[in-house]
Formats: structure tokens, C-alpha cells, sequence
């Protein structure tokens, strides 16, 4: 193209006389200042991963793997030592004669493991209130399923162990590791019907409780009737709290910790105290929300027509920050806060505590020692035979429909998932053999082969199903 001449280059030449268009550089100046410093991107662009995979449905099951991984590859590396001293660190809480000495691993267990409790004692609570189990028709067949499935697994066990030193553990196949059993039915969205996730994760529930009441009645020690009465009475404290309405996470925690330390000078394990503190937290909001919300509305009107005052802007913000936080429940909001410390800090550091097995001295032949195998077999083989049975019949007798109207197939697969026992498994095992490292490792051993066994057969299984039809979707599966 020919540049202009004449009187019309003259023109443009007066109208702009830089070599630059004026439209151009504005916006280019623009994008320059608004730029973002080089540092924050480069943050930003670091960290995105990061935070996509916290939002990650099955994040937290792949840490807890990771962390297991670590802890394995650690205690079998030249620095094994190094890991075993650390979780065998010794130190004192209380005072004077009100001390008690407590190892690393044991104020993992024994106290973080208190919190992991806490919260699963708040869902379960939730359930019972406002969640699937809030009806007998609904918690009848994940109920029921959860029986088989800590019954036959224990019965595998103790057959192979009665009359042994491995006998105490019977109880570490029955529950259901709900971390990684979601986190493998997570990988497969979209190919099973979402009742059987919300059976199994129902299913769990139920064998936590079973868990819950096996480590209470059968892993305590000798009981102190004196501190026994201090632990009634602050559970009638929780109990007057939930009166009150206490919304004060303050005042929980007080309580909570308080309950840990009586409960353990009593002889009951100590973790109890976390669940007892979860169910006594109130699970439905004060007032009721539309109730509340109505009266928003009322107030929003008045604001709008009010004159412009900063002060009393802020004052009436302030009410309406109150009053929506009438809307939600203590255990609701407990639930969020605690939930991402529980997922993806204590679990991981219970998992890196105590998925560490010396594997040195481990030949073939100790798969075949009836603490492993027990553990093992109980977890993948009855596991798999007590959930499906035990459904299968209770479909057969008209108790309740398969959910979803899900094929046979995938709730077998299901089944086959459930025998993924990792936290409290290994949580039992540690009760079951105090002083007994040979024998722990062993349970260990058999708790990560069953749980692998199954995770994998499991996932496998489900792969090989027909995807749901579309008929069927989440509506068509909850009922």
C-alpha cells in the first residue's frame, strides 16, 4: 500500500505527529500498569496445583497413601533408626504427680487421633439428624450390610488366630477405611450409581460406630472408679452445653480436652472422648432459617431507606453478620474448620506414624503367620462376603431395595471396596499389641496387603461394570 501525500498526509501528520497510534497506547500503558509483579505470578502459577488438589474429592485419599508410602520406605532405609527413635520420643503433660509420660507416636495416637474421632463423631450425628440415617427406612440396609461386614472378618480372624498371642487383634478387620474407599469410587465418577456412594459411605458409618464400641469395651485397661465419676460428670457438662445452645468452639475444646485426660486416668481409651464430644455438639441452628431470613429482608428494606451513615452502616453489618450466623449450627461450622486439618494433617500423620513396618527381616513364608493372614483374609475376603451377603439377604427379604436398583455386579464391587481398613485398622492394632512389635508389624503387614488387595480388586471390578443409564441418575439413585 502507497503511504499518503499531499494534503491529506499533512493532515494526519498535524492530527498526530508521533509515530504511534493514540488508541493503541493508552491501552498498552493500561496493560502495563496493571500488569501483575512477576513475583505474585509466579506465586500464583506455583501454587495453583496445589490448591486444585486440596479441592480434589480424592485428595485427601492420596495423601494418607503418600504419607503410608513415606512411612514405609522410610523405616526400611539406612535412616530407619532415625524413625523408630522419633516415634519412640519420650515426654511428660500434666504436673508433678498428675503427669503422665506419653512417646510421640502415642500422642499421635492417642491424642490426634482424638480429633480425627471428633469429627467423625459430628458426622455421624449429622447423619442421624439431617443425613441419610435420619430414618429407619434409610439406615436399615447400610446397617445391616455394616453388621456383615464386622462380623464375618472378625470371625475369619479369630478362627485363624484363636488361641494364640494374636488373638486380641480379631477386632482390626471390621472397620472400613471412608477416606480411601471414596477416594477409589471417586476415580470411577460417573460409572456407578451415586446411592452405592452414598451406601457405603452410610455403610462406614455404622462399622465406625462398631469400632467405636469394640475400642471402648475391649481395649481399655483397668478402670478407675473415681476418675470414671469425673468422666460421667463432664459428659453431663457437654450435655448442659447442648442445652445452652454453647456455640463457643472455646468452651468445646475446654471440655473435650478435659474429658480426653479423665477418660484416660480412668482406663477407657481416650479417643472415646472425642466422639462423645461430637455427638453432644447441637447439629440443627437456633432459630429457624427462613424465620430468619424473612426478617432480613425486613431489615435490608429499612437499611435501603435510611440516610447515608458509615458508623451505622457498620453497626447494622455487624447484625446482619449476626444474624446469619443464627443460621448455621456449632456443628455444622466445627465440621468445615476441622474438616481439612483432619483430611489432610492428622490422617497423613497418624498414616506416617504408623504404616512404617521394618520389612528387613519379612520372608515369604511370614504371609502365612496367622496374625497377617488373619488381617489380611479378613479385610479382602470378609469384608467382600459380609457386606454382600448380608445385603443380598436383606434385599431377598423385602427389608430394602438395592440401591439405586444398581446391577448385582457393582454393589459386589462395592462390597469388594469396603475391605479397605487403613486408619482404624492399624488404630486397633496398635491397642491389640502394646509391647508386642513383632506382632504389630505383622497385623501392620496384613492391614496393608488386605487393604491394597482390595482397593485394587475393587476398583478393577467397578471398571469392568456397564456405566449407569442416564435414567438412573442422581435423582433415580436416591430413592
Amino acid at each position: 500500500m502507497r503511504s499518503p501525500s499531499g494534503p491529506n498526509r499533512n493532515r494526519r501528520v498535524a492530527e498526530n505527529p508521533w509515530p504511534i497510534s493514540l488508541k493503541r497506547a493508552p491501552s498498552r500503558d493500561y496493560a502495563l500498569a496493571n500488569m501483575p509483579a512477576p513475583p505474585i505470578a509466579l506465586f500464583k502459577a506455583v501454587t495453583r496445583p496445589i490448591v486444585v488438589f486440596f479441592k480434589l474429592e480424592a485428595a485427601s485419599a492420596m495423601l494418607l497413601l503418600l504419607a503410608a508410602v513415606a512411612a514405609l520406605v522410610w523405616a526400611n532405609s539406612p535412616s530407619g533408626e532415625v524413625y523408630r527413635e522419633l516415634l519412640a520420643w519420650q515426654f511428660t503433660l500434666g504436673l508433678n504427680s498428675h503427669s503422665s509420660a506419653f512417646s510421640l507416636q502415642l500422642l499421635v495416637n492417642d491424642g490426634l487421633m482424638a480429633v480425627f474421632f471428633f469429627l467423625v463423631g459430628m458426622e455421624i450425628k449429622r447423619e442421624l439428624v439431617m443425613g441419610e440415617l435420619r430414618t429407619f427406612g434409610r439406615a436399615t440396609l447400610p446397617a445391616i450390610a455394616a453388621l456383615g461386614g464386622m462380623v464375618v472378618p472378625a470371625g475369619i480372624y479369630f478362627a485363624l488366630n484363636r488361641g494364640t498371642a494374636g488373638a486380641p487383634g480379631w477386632g482390626i478387620p471390621m472397620a472400613t477405611d471412608i477416606a480411601f474407599a471414596i477416594g477409589v469410587l471417586t476415580l470411577l465418577k460417573g460409572r456407578i450409581h451415586h446411592a452405592l456412594i452414598v451406601f457405603l459411605t452410610a455403610l462406614a458409618i455404622f462399622d465406625d460406630m462398631g469400632g467405636i464400641l469394640v475400642i471402648a469395651i475391649f481395649y481399655g485397661h483397668g478402670l478407675d472408679t473415681g476418675w470414671l465419676f469425673a468422666s460421667a460428670g463432664l459428659v453431663g457438662v457437654l450435655v448442659a452445653c447442648n442445652r445452652l445452645y454453647v456455640r463457643n468452639g472455646v468452651v468445646w475444646a475446654l471440655a473435650g480436652v478435659a474429658l480426653w485426660y479423665s477418660l484416660h486416668s480412668a482406663g477407657i481409651h481416650p479417643t472415646i472422648a472425642g466422639v462423645l464430644l461430637g455427638l453432644a455438639i447441637p447439629a440443627r441452628p437456633k432459630r429457624d432459617m427462613r424465620e430468619v431470613l424473612g426478617e432480613l429482608r425486613d431489615y435490608a428494606g429499612q437499611l435501603a431507606a435510611k440516610p447515608h451513615d458509615e458508623e451505622l452502616e457498620s453497626a447494622e453489618i455487624l447484625h446482619i453478620e449476626e444474624q446469619l450466623e443464627e443460621m448455621e449450627a456449632p456443628l455444622t461450622r466445627f465440621v468445615h474448620v476441622l474438616h481439612p486439618y483432619v483430611a489432610f494433617g492428622v490422617m497423613p500423620v497418624f498414616a506416617l506414624a504408623n504404616s512404617g513396618v521394618d520389612l528387613s527381616g519379612v520372608r515369604l513364608e511370614y504371609l502365612l503367620h496367622a496374625v497377617p493372614l488373619g488381617a489380611a483374609l479378613g479385610l479382602f475376603l470378609g469384608k467382600q462376603v459380609g457386606i454382600f451377603l448380608f445385603t443380598y439377604v436383606a434385599v431377598k427379604l423385602g427389608l430394602a431395595p438395592i440401591p439405586g436398583n444398581a446391577p448385582k455386579l457393582q454393589l459386589y464391587g462395592v462390597a469388594v471396596v469396603g475391605g479397605i481398613g487403613f486408619t482404624v485398622a492399624l488404630f486397633i492394632a496398635s491397642l491389640a499389641f502394646p509391647g508386642q512389635p513383632d506382632l504389630l508389624d505383622e497385623a501392620k503387614l496384613g492391614i496393608l496387603l488386605g487393604s491394597l488387595a482390595s482397593g485394587v480388586a475393587g476398583y478393577l471390578l467397578l471398571r469392568a461394570t456397564r456405566r449407569p443409564s442416564p435414567a438412573l441418575g442422581v435423582e433415580g439413585a436416591l430413592q
